[in-house]
């Protein structure tokens, strides 16, 4: 394993276990399999574990996990403050008191303000009182260091690494968003400040791995050099020398180790200007069929009639990147088979889901593209049948 240092000199692991999508049986985390993927990380050298408030189940999962294996000494946690929740003082204290309690340890290695969208945001908190309580927690010990999780524009990204002496920031970066999000515009920005940047959505929620377009795929295939499209996407990211951690969402064993061996075999500037010409063919056939932009976060569930917005997306995607029938399938076993529809034909346009979407997607108007592609004459008697068997 490779390690790059944060702001103080601490040796972190370049690949971070990103917390959010531990492995499920009938909806809930399954332990023995998250514990299973958590300690291979571990002892192949993975000490940056990330998670947040609001992941269900991630918190608690990984407390009882580090206590029952004793390495909580000997890994760093990072989680996050739902600021969006907070209205006093008060809710800063009992929101950390209780990830404190899930987490099952008494200080926090990298506290972040959860998607931080702005500085009228910051500055809300401020009145609130942040500043005090985050400097009171830094001097505790309780928390270690200070950043923020960040979706968005670069200028306004920029501007927030102005607000406070910061220890670290959470981007999302991938060859897809270089000049988008954050950008490496803001990377380079925020490592010039002495910043630690964690990277999320390397891999834009697995669709640069499991929905590239067949003119992508191809690309890779024909290539001089073998790596899978994973590999690439972050070797891509770990060749920047600004890069301090990536994230990546791994919920198999087999991707654990994966990720582990790419980890362990990259070094800055490795890339060459073949490679690099490589990969943006490969933007280019990606763009030329991507519909929606949607990296799968969930920020904008849960809708209030049930649509399920990332896997409509997702499978409105696939439509065109991959072809029509696996996408029809796609969708109807994630709206029709379940026990309530959760079809993008529930959207009454509240506009809700819109107020939280990081990519800032105009959802109601893509929803309603989504549908006319997905919800034909074959889908609707379908799902009429599926009503007769109550799925």
């Amino acid at each position: 394993m490779n390690y790059r240092n944060d702001k103080h000199g601490n040796k972190l692991s370049i690949l971070g276990f990103g917390c959010m999508r531990f492995p499920r049986k009938l909806g809930v985390i399954d332990m023995a399999e998250t514990e299973r993927e958590i300690m291979t990380a571990y002892e192949n050298g993975i000490n940056y574990f990330d998670t947040a408030y609001i992941y269900p189940g991630s918190e608690s999962a990984i407390g009882e996990i580090f206590e029952k294996n004793a390495i909580r000494d000997k890994v760093y946690i990072a989680t996050k403050l739902p600021h969006y929740l907070i209205k006093s003082r008060e809710d800063l204290d009992n929101k950390f008191n209780e990830e404190l309690k899930r987490l099952r340890t008494d200080y926090v290695d990298y506290y972040l303000m959860h998607m931080l969208t702005d500085v009228d945001t910051w500055n809300r908190l401020k009145e609130i009182g942040i500043i005090e309580w985050l400097n009171e927690k830094k001097q505790s010990g309780q928390i270690r260091q200070v950043g923020f999780s960040y979706h968005g524009n670069s200028d306004m990204f920029c501007s927030l690494v102005d607000v406070y002496d910061w220890d670290f920031c959470q981007i999302q970066y991938n060859y897809m968003d270089e000049h988008s999000q954050a950008g490496r515009k803001g990377l380079k920005y925020a490592s010039n400040k002495g910043l630690a940047v964690i990277i999320m959505e390397p891999l834009r929620g697995g669709k640069l791995v499991t929905h590239l377009p067949n003119e992508a795929k191809r690309i890779f295939e024909n290539y001089k050099i073998k790596h899978t499209p994973a590999q690439w996407a972050f070797r891509w990211l770990w060749n920047q020398p600004e890069v301090t951690v990536v994230l990546s969402g791994m919920n198999s064993d087999e991707m654990v180790r994966d990720n582990i061996n790419t980890a362990s075999t990259v070094s800055v500037g490795e890339l060459t200007e073949d490679d690099e010409k490589m990969l943006q063919e490969v933007v280019s056939a990606i763009n030329s069929k991507m519909k929606v932009g949607c990296t799968g976060c969930g920020y904008c569930m849960p809708c209030p009639k049930n649509v399920d917005i990332p896997m409509t997306f997702a499978a409105y995607n696939r439509r065109f990147s991959e072809g029509k029938f696996w996408a029809y399938v796609d969708y109807f076993m994630c709206t029709a088979l379940r026990s309530n529809s959760t079809a993008a034909s529930n959207c009454i346009e509240c506009g809700k889901c819109e107020k939280h979407c990081p990519q800032h997607i105009n959802i109601r108007a893509e929803l309603k593209n989504a549908r006319k592609e997905l919800e034909g004459p074959i889908y609707n008697v379908a799902s009429k049948i599926a009503k007769l068997f109550k799925f």
